[in-house]
């Protein structure tokens, strides 16, 4: 199921928040971004957002998202940037307000979808694992 995530702001006082879900919960949870954007009272300065998280060695690691600034880019659409909770949202530079939105989804394994392939005819299965062409970037 999707929820709306009700999002966060940070700002100069307020400068990380922490998106997480209880441990012992057995469903798979998903964390998508749609949208970072500066908010009432945004000085004209540059706002770094950064998702922190942890790598496959479970080592801390932050990478910034959005470099936001009032004049020249006030908004930035992440459509929809998946991220795996816990992960926390850090205002790297700047004083804020900065918003984020998005929604969160609850997939519960016994619902699991990929379970109710199983009558798919070998053709279809063929067609299924077939990778597309990789096309030239355009410029």
């Amino acid at each position: 199921s999707d929820l709306l995530f009700p999002g966060c702001e940070l700002t100069a006082s307020t400068k990380s928040y922490t998106f997480q879900v209880d441990e012992e919960d057995d469903s798979d949870h998903i964390l998508a971004l749609s949208v970072v954007c500066l908010t009432d009272g945004a000085k004209d300065e540059c706002n770094v957002v950064e998702v922190v998280g942890r790598n496959h060695e479970n080592q801390e690691i932050a990478v910034p998202v959005a470099n936001l600034k009032l004049s020249c880019q006030p908004l930035l659409s992440l459509d929809n940037f998946k991220l795996q909770p816990p992960v926390t949202f850090r205002l790297a530079a700047g004083s804020g307000p900065v918003h984020l939105a998005g929604w969160h989804r609850i997939v519960h394994r016994e619902d699991a979808s990929f379970e109710d392939d199983d009558d798919l005819s070998e053709e279809e299965e063929e067609e299924e694992t077939e990778l597309a062409p990789i096309m030239p970037a355009k410029k």
